[in-house]
């Protein structure tokens, strides 16, 4: 599971407009599921299932 950073700069991941991030495979928004006995999140996309983790 990559980080949303390396995400952004390997190409897999794009931010829209409104600052939101985007699969760039398939360019559907993840979804973000929140842990609270982790320090981040994971951020999902439901078209492809990849799953980046981001900091909080």
């Amino acid at each position: 599971m990559k980080s949303t950073r390396k995400g952004l700069r390997d190409g897999d991941l794009f931010n829209d407009t409104y600052d939101r991030l985007n699969c760039s495979e398939c360019e559907t928004t993840l979804k973000k599921e929140n842990d609270s006995d982790e320090v981040f999140s994971v951020r999902t996309c439901p078209e492809c299932g990849i799953e980046f983790k981001e900091l909080r």
